[in-house]
């Protein structure tokens, strides 16, 4: 029995594309997925690192998937990877087992269900394997609630300004940076708390950080 039957076609096509994705980071197309893989990948690593993020439960099922464990590609390679071969199994199994196999569409969801839980089991050894650097980006919403060091002018409402911010990993981030109340101004050197953002502009809150004190 071959992937190319009825009853095995969504199998044929995560292995086909499993096979794209493979070909296109060796003939230089990953950046197709780049943008992709940092949005996914970087969120769900912030609500995983960040308890107020994500709910105990959505925390839960997230890490039991893997995801946030490693890049997104390689977790979706994964996850393509079993589905093909748990789905495709499966089908045989039933074949040998009652002359049978699923329709192709019940054999899926059976296979995607599985898949899931034996995707994580994989990502947790490939996640200590990779170097450090895999995962030291940062999407650019987990700089909020950090200080943010105004470098260069004042900013004011309308009228932001560079600043520096220091990400959980030790990397400074340079952004613009506005007050988030509009009649407050934010002086050089000033020391302020990033609330929120829009766009490529941030907006912080003046306040005293005790650690500035120590």
């Amino acid at each position: 029995m071959t992937l190319l039957e009825a009853h095995n076609l969504p199998f044929a096509g995560a292995a086909i594309l499993l096979v794209f994705i493979a070909l296109a980071q060796v003939i230089g197309m990953g950046d197709i997925f780049e943008g992709a893989d940092a949005d996914i990948d970087l969120d769900v690593d912030y609500e995983l690192a960040d308890p107020t993020a994500a709910s105990g439960f959505g925390a839960a099922l997230l890490s039991v998937f893997g995801i946030g464990r490693v890049p997104f590609l390689i977790w979706l390679s994964v996850l393509l990877f079993a589905f093909t071969v748990i789905g495709w199994f499966g089908q045989q199994t039933l074949v040998s087992a009652v002359g049978a196999p699923l329709p192709a569409w019940l054999a899926a969801i059976a296979a995607g269900a599985a898949a899931l839980p034996v995707t994580g089991m994989l990502t947790r050894p490939l996640a200590r394997l990779l170097p450090q650097d895999e995962t030291s980006a940062v999407g650019l919403d987990s700089l909020v609630r950090r200080d943010a060091e105004i470098q260069m002018g004042s900013a004011t409402a309308g009228s932001p300004a560079r600043s520096k911010v220091i990400d959980r990993h030790g990397h400074p981030h340079f952004v613009m940076v506005e007050p988030n109340d509009p009649e407050a101004t934010l002086e050089q050197g000033e020391t302020v708390m990033l609330v929120r953002r829009e766009g490529e502009t941030f907006f912080g809150v003046q306040y005293e950080n005790p650690m500035l004190s120590l």
